[in-house]
């Protein structure tokens, strides 16, 4: 895809926008992959884990489940947001243990290393400096205590049949995404940013999302209430700017609905566990 160029016009820094449409994208897309990216993420009973970038608390919901007894405190800098995640668990799990404070990655008012895991999802594609965010992330992380990353990728989409109009469309989606300071490509590029925030024992891999008519709740909860929805929340702005033309738009997205119902769909997420190594001892006079 290309993405030498970006868009001059204004967009929000979360480019999907906060509606209440885009707060049931999030909730579709978190009940959808649970099993692909939660598995194997689970915390032990009295540990206390930071979640970044809650939003509404999609991903909050799952980590409850599978670390049950784990003090979770989930951040987002957005009140709003938050009020939003808070009425969420409060609806589908009452009286749940979770701290909810308002904050920004890069300004975290938390003591050195009062963390044994910290687990980021989906929050790095939407930063200027994601690596400038791990690093930060490493002081409240305690030494030997772990970091779990979740990114998709928009590159590793393909489809059938294939379109022309469909891919400009995700193009767009891509383009939109890096003019508000984020990076729809993130997925492949976990390894070297945690290696270069100073993490050790990083492992990085793909989770992929195939989709056909043999697997409808897949089709349904990831290709159109998930992948495409995402891709309709840039339509204002893509007509707005004058970077394509409503009948462009439509083809394109009713071309990737043709994909959904008849054809073949294919996305990759990639997840990436690292370790915050001991801090390097002080040399001797």
């Amino acid at each position: 895809m290309n993405t030498a160029t970006t868009p001059e016009v204004p967009v929000t820094d979360y480019v999907h926008g906060y509606s209440p449409r885009e707060s049931r994208r999030l909730g579709d897309q978190a009940d959808t992959l649970a099993q692909l990216l939660h598995t194997g993420t689970a915390y032990p009973a009295g540990s206390r884990v930071l979640e970044v970038g809650c939003g509404v608390g999609a991903q909050t919901v799952h980590l409850l489940r599978s670390s049950p007894g784990a003090r979770i405190v989930a951040v987002d800098r957005s009140p709003e947001t938050l009020a939003r995640a808070r009425a969420h668990l409060a609806a589908v799990a009452p009286g749940a243990p979770v701290e909810w404070q308002q904050a920004d990655v890069f300004d975290l008012p938390f003591a050195d290393a009062e963390f044994d895991h910290v687990f980021v999802c989906f929050v790095l594609e939407h930063l200027p400096d994601p690596q400038g965010a791990l690093t930060a992330l490493r002081r409240v992380l305690r030494p030997g205590g772990s970091l779990t990353v979740i990114e998709g990728d928009h590159g590793s989409v393909f489809f059938h049949p294939d379109s022309a109009d469909a891919r400009a469309v995700i193009d767009l989606q891509v383009r939109f995404q890096a003019a508000a300071g984020g990076n729809a490509l993130l997925g492949r590029q976990l390894q070297p940013l945690l290696a270069g925030a100073g993490y050790e024992d990083v492992v990085a891999r793909p989770h992929t999302v195939y989709t056909d008519r043999t697997r409808p709740a897949w089709v349904d909860g990831f290709t159109r209430n998930t992948f495409i929805a995402m891709v309709e929340s840039v339509r204002h702005q893509a007509l707005g700017a004058a970077l394509t033309t409503r009948a462009a738009w439509d083809r394109g997205i009713a071309d990737l609905h043709r994909a959904a119902d008849d054809g073949t769909f294919h996305y990759t997420f990639f997840k990436a566990l690292a370790v915050n190594p001991p801090a390097s001892p002080t040399a001797s006079p």
